[in-house]
């Protein structure tokens, strides 16, 4: 698979987590987490199976309680044996230090432990707490991430900042000293996690929020006074289109300013729906930056006046639809090919320009022209396609295309 990194990325420190690096110069990761009941391991297994074929390169499980924290090591060993290698992140709330001591084998199959310091425990068992999940990750070699959430917030840090500005004789906006709290939150766990014995090379710091300008707030900060690797996400996106765009609108700005070195995009999925939808938008996330390429790009016209047929409409769905399927085919015998640019278009004024400019266009007749679509390649016309069976006849081009190209 090819990337590009950002010139003016942010420095962070590389972690090591599982077989996968994040942080450093390795590109921007793509993690996403089950929804499964996490002690019915063939079901976990599964659906992690799902997500890492769909391109996550990170899958976190809920570990709840003695039953979840018990399957674990199966759920590891089932991965191994349908050889998916994709690092497995443990995500604790509460009892997290009673689950890592009390089950072992758990705290050894996972690539990764996910730590909130809101709710380790309160007054001194925070800190003990919070110290024995610690040093059982600095013991075995694990990865940390801190992650501060807005709606499980240290509560005596937000009231002594909250205090301390109200002493002010020009008190701060309530929702900046939000965003002061939640990186002081990180940020002094962070360093408590170092003085506990565990590599800053180890650690990854978050902090999430749900609405879009407090994100984009809190991580700037993050990123302007530290140099852990940051995990970038919204809390809870939401569902559908009102997701997707909140979840791209926060972290496109982040991302073009070279600030985040993994991104989940938190979906709800509709009933039925499959999880691996937040894995797609991560990857159209990424690609549409220009920072990674995950399968080739399809402009496709959205339709006017001059296109009443749908026939542009059903090629562009045909070819999209295409493209994913062949996806897994293509990244194992052809690596380059998620390069490639296509253009399915509907009509005269832009149809030939655009399909000029990308390595193969088709552009369709509109309402009124010559029933007859021509088709680009490098920005030559090649041939003219006719006929009921436009689609077959434009992925045959796209077969052979890749396949001289990339093969």
């Amino acid at each position: 698979m090819t990337f590009s990194v950002r010139k003016d990325r942010h420095k962070t420190h590389a972690v090591k987590i599982g077989s996968v690096v994040m942080g450093g110069s390795a590109p921007v990761r793509i993690q996403s987490m089950t929804n499964t009941d996490t002690a019915d391991a063939v079901a976990t297994a599964r659906q992690a199976a799902e997500l890492a074929a769909a391109g996550s390169e990170l899958v976190r499980i809920t570990v709840d309680r003695p039953e979840a924290a018990a399957a674990v090591p199966e759920i590891r060993e089932r991965l191994d044996a349908m050889g998916v290698d994709v690092p497995l992140i443990g995500d604790f709330h509460y009892i997290g230090h009673t689950l890592l001591r009390d089950y072992p084998a758990c705290a050894e199959a996972l690539d990764k432990y996910r730590i909130n310091p809101g709710n380790v425990g309160f007054k001194n068992k925070q800190d003990r707490n919070f110290a024995m999940m610690i040093e059982t990750a600095a013991r075995l070699g694990k990865a940390v991430r801190i992650g501060v959430n807005w709606g499980s917030l240290d509560q005596a840090l937000l009231t002594r900042m909250m205090d301390e500005n109200a002493a002010l004789d020009e008190p701060r906006d309530t929702r900046e000293i939000m965003h002061e709290a939640l990186a002081a939150s990180a940020l002094d766990s962070a360093a408590r996690a170092e003085e506990l014995g565990l590599a800053a090379e180890r650690i990854v710091i978050s902090a999430k929020v749900s609405e879009v300008q407090d994100l984009i707030a809190c991580y700037r900060m993050l990123a302007a006074r530290s140099a852990y690797a940051l995990h970038l996400g919204l809390t809870e996106a939401g569902m559908g289109d009102k997701g997707i765009v909140a979840s791209t609108a926060a972290l496109a700005i982040l991302l073009q300013e070279g600030i985040g070195d993994t991104i989940r995009v938190s979906l709800t999925p509709g009933p039925g729906e499959a999880r691996t939808r937040e894995v797609h938008v991560a990857q159209e996330i990424l690609q549409s930056l220009g920072i990674r390429s995950f399968t080739p790009g399809i402009i496709a016209c959205p339709g006017c006046g001059r296109t009443t047929s749908s026939t542009f409409q059903e090629l562009a769905r045909d070819i999209s639809e295409f493209v994913r399927q062949k996806r897994p085919e293509w990244q194992a015998k052809y690596p380059g090919f998620e390069e490639l640019q296509l253009a399915v278009m509907g009509c005269i004024v832009n149809g030939p320009g655009e399909s000029r400019h990308a390595d193969i266009g088709i552009s369709l007749p509109g309402t009124g022209e010559i029933p007859a679509a021509p088709v680009y390649i490098d920005g030559r016309k090649v041939k003219t396609l006719r006929g009921e069976n436009l689609a077959e006849q434009f992925r045959d081009i796209i077969e052979d295309y890749i396949a001289s190209r990339w093969g």
